[in-house]
């Protein structure tokens, strides 16, 4: 499986988290990862920024933040230009989805966790 790097957003370092399981995951799974949030700490042996550094080479974004704390982050997540942008179970949301469709990139409606168990992230 080829790495397609990750930016987690909505990292966090509770372990109770689904953010915090993927982001995991996806290291065990060969994966590098960003993670970008706003609880100070590290996950996945990967410090925790803040939502200010755009980062132009990454292959996913993965949501772990819900629909109505999105908007501030419309420009941050366009501005990555990932590939993909997984809606994670709880962030759908169908105006950044079709914001992204304009950009070119790519939207899924689907589990990061349930993707990497069945091979097909």
């Amino acid at each position: 499986m080829a790495n397609k790097k990750t930016l987690v957003l909505g990292a966090t370092p509770d372990a109770s988290r689904y953010a915090y399981l993927a982001a995991n995951r996806l290291v065990q799974n060969g994966h590098d990862i960003i993670n970008v949030g706003i609880k100070a700490g590290e996950v996945a042996g990967v410090p925790i920024e803040k939502p200010e550094a755009v980062h132009t080479d990454v292959d996913t974004v993965t949501l772990y933040i819900g629909t109505k704390n999105q908007p501030p982050l419309y420009q941050y997540i366009l501005d990555t230009k990932p590939k993909r942008i997984i809606f994670n179970p709880g962030t759908e949301n169908p105006e950044l989805e079709n914001l992204a469709s304009e950009h070119g990139i790519e939207t899924l409606e689907a589990c990061t966790l349930v993707l990497l168990s069945i091979g097909q992230y």
